[in-house]
Order: C-alpha cells, then structure tokens, then sequence
C-alpha cells in the first residue's frame, strides 16, 4: 500500500476496503485513514457492487474541451460563413463557432499577434523611374553629400482654423480633457516646411493657397536662410513642384536641386514625420478663431521645436524598401 506508483487517492480507497474487510468499523476506519464517514461508507458499497474496478475514478462529465490554439488560428484566417452576415471575426462570434469561451479565443489572438478587427489600406507604386527615385533619396539620407545640406520640403494644406462651439473642459484625474463635437470653420491655411535632415531644425512659411507661386516663394525664402550652401532638397512629384516657374528659377540657381520622391511615395519624404507631430501637438486639439490665430500657433510651436529639436535616424536602405516592390510581395510599398 506504499509503493510510490500507486496515487494517493487510490491508496486511500483501497486502506478502507481492506479496513473494511478485517471488520473496522466505519467510525474507526474515518479516524484511521482520515476520510469523512460518507467516504468511506461510499467507497465500501462501490467495492462491494463492483469488485476491485470500483475504486478506478470515473470519467467525469463536462469535462472542458481541450483548446488547440491552432485551430483558433486557422479558423480566424478563414472568412465567416456567409450565414453570419460579417466581414471579420469577433472574439464572440468564433467562439461560438469552436465551441470556446471568447476570453479563450481573444487569449489566443493576443498571443499570435492576430487582431481581424484591424484593416489597413495600401498602394502599389507604378512609377517607372521607382528604384532610381528610391536609392536617390534614401542615399541623400544615408549618404549625404560632402560640404552640402539635405533638406525635405513639403507643404501640408487645407489646415482649418476651427473654433469649438463651447469652452474647451480641461484634464483632471479620471477624466481626459473634453471639447465638444461642433465648431465653427473661420479659414484655412497651407503650411510650407523645410526639415533640415542633419539637424531636425524646420524653416516654414504659411500662405493662403498652394500653387506654385507660393512653392517657388517658399524656395527663395530656403534659399536665403542657407546662403552660398549646396542644397539638396527632397520633395513629392505634386505639379507645382515642377512648374515651369520653379525651373526657370532653379536654372538659375544651380546651388539647389530637387530630388523628387517616387509616385505613391510620399512617405520617403522625412518632413511628413513633422507634420504628423505638429498636428498631434499643436493644431488638432487646439481652437482657433481666426486663420491668424492659427498661424501663430503653427509659429510658435515651430519655434519651440528649433530650440529642443533632433534630427529623425532613417534606418532603411533603399533594398530593403525595393524588396517590398517585387512581383508575387503580399507587402506593398506604402501604406495610406
């Protein structure tokens, strides 16, 4: 009744049997083997009905479906059935489906990093000078010329000065800052920036429209804040950019040269990283009554960031970003 293969609850059962059976008495047997009395009484009429085979445990009913985390996989990658009317799978609906908790399912998909409630959109480049466009910018960024400057310029339009209906509720523990859903529209301005690469340092202008009077504008005003310097200046295949305007001017200035990203390629231009911020920080959550306003807030946050900036570390080089343009590539070459 010792040997260190046998389980303790078998053990157990088969000391009140054998107890049982030399004539113990129950109460006895209850002290001895330290089981209740409905135990052991229990136990002797299932050894008495069933012989030895009795004191085997019995399968238990209801006993919880053993998760494949692969099968949850597999299934999530497959489309709903047609029946259930969706696009995607909840956690709830496929874990009606397996016959799981959706606590389960949802465990599962965090694990394998699946998230079917996301969707994200994307653009193939079709533009034939690709890989050219590509290594030129990217080697501007990796590589920049000697004794030169390298600046990205864009210009970020349609900025609206909106001007909430109702006092802005300011942050307090709990309870994020709140500002109502109605505004009143007062204007619209365009914000011309050009991000100094090596530095992170931004010299901007803002104008009413975008045509190519003000691109060329803003180009002379760049010009003049890097005096006698080789420009090299990085920028989007927008019209205006190549104007006839914008050429003349270049022609006769041969100190800049425009490097012009590829079709679909905006995001190569590094000054699209600054106005992502400036927008989060600065103009998004703000409430302007007026265009001027606006722009004065667009200055005074480009003023403070010349003063703490750092310049953005590209770190892809121009084959790993072709890579990703390859016939037969599930990944494409921007995402929108």
């Amino acid at each position: 009744m010792r040997s260190p293969s046998l389980r303790a609850g078998l053990a157990q059962r088969a000391r009140i049997v054998l107890l049982a059976a030399d004539g113990v008495p129950v109460k006895d047997i209850v002290e001895r083997v330290g089981a209740s009395k409905p135990t052991v009484i229990g136990w002797k009429k299932r050894y008495l009905a069933e012989g030895l085979g009795g004191l085997d445990d019995r399968p238990k009913p209801g006993r919880r479906k053993q998760i494949d985390d692969v099968e949850v996989v597999l299934a999530t990658l497959e489309p709903p059935p047609e029946r259930l009317g969706v696009t995607h799978w909840s956690s709830r609906l496929l874990a009606t489906e397996l016959g799981l908790s959706h606590v389960t399912v949802a465990k599962v998909w965090k694990q394998w990093g699946l998230q079917p409630w996301r969707v994200e959109t994307f653009k193939f480049s079709t533009d034939p000078e690709l890989q050219a466009r590509v290594r030129d910018v990217v080697g501007l960024y990796l590589n920049p010329p000697e004794n030169a400057i390298v600046l990205s310029v864009d210009e970020k339009s349609q900025i609206q000065a909106l001007d909430r209906t109702a006092p802005i509720l300011p942050l307090r523990p709990g309870i994020p800052e709140k500002q109502t859903h109605d505004y009143v529209r007062h204007g619209t301005t365009t914000l011309f920036a050009a991000l100094e690469v090596a530095t992170g340092k931004v010299v901007d202008a803002c104008y009413p429209r975008h045509r190519n009077t003000e691109f060329l504008k803003f180009l002379k005003q760049v010009a003049k804040a890097y005096p006698r310097r080789r420009l090299h200046i990085v920028c989007d295949n927008y019209r205006t950019h190549k104007h006839a305007n914008v050429q003349a001017w270049l022609a006769k200035n041969p100190r800049i040269t425009l490097h012009f990203t590829p079709t679909s390629g905006s995001w190569l231009n590094m000054v699209e990283i600054f106005f992502g911020i400036i927008t989060r920080q600065a103009i998004r959550r703000g409430s302007f009554n007026s265009v001027n306003e606006l722009t004065t807030a667009i200055r005074r946050f480009i003023d403070g960031w010349n003063d703490r900036c750092q310049p953005f570390t590209w770190t892809k080089t121009a084959d790993d970003i072709l890579d990703h343009t390859n016939p037969g590539q599930r990944t494409s070459f921007t995402r929108h």
